[in-house]
């Protein structure tokens, strides 16, 4: 079974300790997923084993491997796993020790250690390593939301939860907010002048660019390019969606792209007025009204925003329905047919 490249996801936080030297500034932390079970891990490894190694064989050999492991670890013994690293045994001592020798002897061992750890030490041979800074480059990252962590009264207490906003979705967001060229210019986040060039060749995409469209970031992306010169230090690429999934890319005239998250364990799905499914990226008409349905998790009422703002859904027999106009600008529409209580707390 060939290898998937899945990405690893990384979120950013801000600092909000008032009194640290680096209060305001942005970190990465690794975005947080649910622990994969044995049985998930002994399918994964058989389904890459292919016919040689069974399902059932996995499970086995790793409830023998995680038993010896526990032995070993009882006794005080390291173990190495060649290519992975070595699992060592550690003791954390009472608080306060003892004064001396006399002293730790007449409380005994079982008084004077608190607790027995593991530590995981990673590869370090030459060829094998994996650590930190090598393993990185194993690994292949991706931006994932921003995290805050907020704090708000509900029912008379007062409670934290965690609101997490799509980084990509952010770029989108912000190529609207940033301010944009003289009327008539395109505006370009990050990298024009901030004159409002216009472009004067045709646009590949299949019209006339005039100005309209907006870029994100300023940078080239890979789609085509226009045949006329851009006065501006991006390139343009007329509605080719290329690898810059932050960006707002305009296609024929009045289309802009609507990017579509869905959390939660429901289905969804998202239509134009003729009933055609829209996927996440698509071009969609500015103007059009976009449909949405949901069948949410059994006892949820499910949620829908448009750049943020709650729009109303209506239930009939279990399916909730819902309609809104598609702005003349790059739109994310989030769907949650899975909300918690912090969801709800959370909308306008």
């Amino acid at each position: 079974m060939a290898k998937e490249n899945i990405a690893f996801m990384v979120n950013l936080r801000r600092n909000t300790v008032p009194d640290s030297d680096m209060f305001g500034r942005y970190y990465p932390e690794a975005e947080s997923k649910e622990t994969l079970s044995t049985k998930g891990f002994a399918k994964h490894v058989s389904d890459h084993g292919g016919t040689l190694v069974s399902y059932e064989l996995m499970q086995m050999v790793l409830a023998g491997i995680v038993k010896c492991l526990k032995e070993y670890m009882s006794q005080g013994q390291p173990v190495k796993l060649d290519g992975l690293g070595t699992f060592r045994p550690t003791v954390t001592s009472v608080t306060g020790g003892a004064a001396s020798i006399e002293e730790a002897l007449q409380k005994g061992v079982n008084n004077m250690v608190a607790g027995v750890n593991f530590v995981f030490i990673p590869e370090n041979a030459q060829g094998e390593e994996i650590t930190s800074k090598k393993f990185k480059d194993q690994c292949s990252l991706q931006f994932a939301y921003l995290v805050e962590t907020i704090k708000k009264v509900i029912s008379g207490k007062e409670k934290s939860y965690t609101l997490r906003t799509p980084l990509s979705a952010w770029g989108i967001v912000q190529s609207e907010d940033e301010g944009t060229g003289e009327e008539g210019g395109t505006s370009q986040n990050g990298g024009t002048s901030g004159s409002g060039s216009s472009q004067s060749g045709s646009n590949t995409g299949g019209s006339q660019n005039s100005g309209s469209g907006t870029q994100n970031g300023g940078s080239a992306n890979s789609g085509s390019t226009n045949s006329g010169s851009n006065s501006g230090s991006g390139t343009n690429t007329g509605g080719s969606t290329g690898g810059n999934t932050g960006s707002i890319e305009q296609g024929q005239e009045g289309d802009y792209r609507l990017v579509i998250y869905k959390y939660g364990n429901g289905t969804s799905t998202v239509t134009d007025d003729s009933e055609q499914e829209i996927n996440s990226n698509d071009n969609v008409h500015s103007g059009s009204n976009v449909n949405v349905s949901v069948v949410p998790v059994e006892g949820k009422e499910p949620i829908a925003k448009v750049n943020g703002n709650r729009i109303t859904l209506t239930e009939n027999d279990g399916t909730y329905t819902g309609s809104f106009q598609m702005p003349t600008k790059g739109t994310v529409l989030e769907i949650l047919t899975e909300p918690d209580e912090w969801d709800y707390a959370d909308q306008n």
